[in-house]
């Protein structure tokens, strides 16, 4: 599949992948159509998904299913109003319908809005009116459903509220009964264009308001980096990606990149994550590809892995947050297999890779992925030499890359800030060592300036981490009248170390970043928790935790 849409696939090393990577894209591409009625029409009875969950039911999908069931979703979708360029929103946590849904909306040219099962109403609310949100596809939980019911007098346009099951509450429609009964689906004769809206994402951001990420149609092409390059799939893989389908880790890592490698799909639908069940899972269905967030290889380094035959996984990639160098060398030391880490935003596809052709670093997030022209600019605008700190930046005068966003939805000051003379600003700050590799610091609002130093959490919770207490941390700033800012540390510690919470674990913690990394580094201030506040994507809000502390 993805020879159509490259005009070289197979390459010796980085330089060649690099120099001759390049996109074809079609006119009037779509997803649906081009990607997965292709594949029912080439190879009908290709897996397209494997998917189980908790309860032990199992469902498998070859791509011809895919096409049928789309085509029915897509069909009783039209018949309720649903249209070209409608704001559809999806709150369907890992339930397989997502796959219906999403390919269905594609064929219709109307608009998904992924969206985590855990927005309250307020949340809904704030949706539904800054993107003028016609339907909501959900789970049929209460609790889901009870806070769409109590938005839905405050969002004049919603009109249709849709569920999946098992509950359908009084005055929705019924997802199922509605697909079984759709008439025959009829392609609309208006063909998706490439710069017609695809998807609109509100980001899960680590402060403010969340921001309507705005993505084309050209954007599920673009992740051929993602799943051929970067998860190195090929088409015997069984591919698992550890992500809610509420956020867009989940189109990086269970849809477009895997099916335009001709992977199939691993969904592990669960309510609670347990480490030794997902373990069993990727285990008793002989997963080849595994991508999770670090958090994930945290708790999964801490089982006993022996006791698991993980004999098939050939490729394991990390994304979501930097990784911390020593959950890296403790999985390569239980497994073998060495973790390839990417960098990139809800604005992007994969931007910084570890590629095949790269050895990984420990705690790198690897070298510019060939699609976008990345750099690293300082605060006064020059490209940053080797070792000094800066502002990953994507160049987009010469050539707009696929993938990256069209702007936030609604919202041009916004768009005009972070894109300025030729340049997308990421708002991430890193820095580059002698052969090019890429090293995350943190967001720009994060970096703490302590008497004169400039302070990146990441290397702060990346000394802290390599201690045995710690399972979890969160490094932010603390102001102080001598030094400006100093360095505080909230930490999640491990069962073994909790009853030795205190003063002399404070000590210890301390004395261990001085000999770890620079002694200007250490926290000044430790706190114990029992959790981290996050985003619905698993990032750790430090905005929170610093308004926390001004509330004290």
């Amino acid at each position: 599949m993805i020879e159509k849409y490259l005009k070289k696939t197979k390459f010796t090393d980085y330089e060649d992948f690099k120099a001759n990577y390049e996109l074809i894209v079609p006119e009037n591409f779509n997803f649906a159509y081009d990607v997965v009625d292709e594949w029912a029409k080439t190879n009908p009875d290709k897996k397209a998904l494997l998917w189980t969950n908790d309860q032990g039911d199992v469902r498998e999908y070859t791509f011809s299913d895919m096409k049928r069931e789309t085509d029915k979703t897509a069909s009783y979708f039209q018949s309720i109003g649903i249209k070209k360029g409608d704001m559809v929103m999806a709150i369907l946590k890992r339930r397989y319908e997502f796959w219906y849904t999403i390919i269905a909306l594609h064929k219709i040219g109307a608009v998904i809005i992924p969206a985590t099962h855990l927005l309250t109403k307020k949340d809904i609310v704030y949706r539904a009116n800054a993107a003028d949100i016609k339907v909501i596809v959900a789970v049929g939980d209460r609790t889901i459903t009870d806070h769409i019911d109590a938005a839905l007098p405050e969002c004049p346009s919603l009109e249709k509220v849709v569920s999946v099951g098992p509950f359908i509450p009084e005055g929705w429609e019924d997802f199922h009964n509605g697909i079984e009964n759709a008439a025959p689906f009829v392609r609309p004769k208006e063909p998706t264009k490439n710069a017609d809206p695809l998807i609109v994402s509100f980001t899960s951001g680590t402060s403010g308001d969340p921001k309507m990420v705005l993505l084309d149609n050209v954007y599920p092409l673009a992740h051929i980096m993602t799943g051929s390059y970067w998860h190195n799939l090929h088409e015997g893989s069984l591919h698992l990606t550890i992500a809610d389908t509420g956020w867009l880790k989940a189109v990086w890592g269970k849809l477009y990149g895997q099916w335009l490698a001709g992977a199939t799909v691993f969904v592990y639908d669960h309510e609670k994550f347990t480490p030794a069940d997902m373990l069993a899972m990727i285990s008793k269905y002989k997963v080849t590809s595994l991508c999770a967030p670090p958090t994930i290889f945290r708790f999964l380094i801490r089982e006993d892995l022996s006791q698991y035959d993980l004999s098939n996984l050939e490729w394991c990639t990390i994304a979501g947050e930097a990784l911390n160098p020593e959950v890296y060398k403790q999985f390569y030391r239980l497994t073998g297999i060495k973790l390839h880490e990417a960098y990139g935003q809800s604005e992007t596809t994969p931007t910084v890779i570890t590629s095949p052709w790269n050895e990984p670093k420990p705690g790198s997030m690897g070298l510019p992925s060939p699609q976008y022209d990345v750099d690293i600019y300082t605060a006064d605008g020059r490209s940053a030499e080797a070792g000094e700190q800066g502002q990953i930046v994507i160049h987009v005068d010469k050539n707009y890359p696929a993938g990256l966003f069209k702007g936030y939805y609604r919202n041009e000051e916004l768009t005009k800030e972070a894109f300025q003379n030729g340049v997308y600003y990421t708002g991430d700050l890193a820095y580059r060592d002698e052969d090019g590799y890429f090293w995350f610091i943190g967001r720009a609002d994060d970096v703490i300036k302590s008497s004169g130093y400039r302070i990146g959490p990441f290397e702060v919770e990346s000394a802290l981490m390599t201690h045995p207490a710690v399972v979890e941390c969160a490094i932010t700033a603390v102001p102080d009248e001598i030094r400006g800012q100093i360095v505080k540390a909230t930490v999640i510690l491990s069962k073994e170390y909790k009853e030795k919470a205190g003063d002399a674990l404070v000590k210890e913690l301390q004395n261990h970043v001085k000999k770890v990394t620079a002694p200007y580094k250490y926290p000044r201030v430790i706190e114990f928790v029992d959790e981290l506040p996050k985003t619905i994507s698993g990032k750790i809000r430090r905005v929170e935790i610093r308004d926390n502390d001004k509330n004290k």
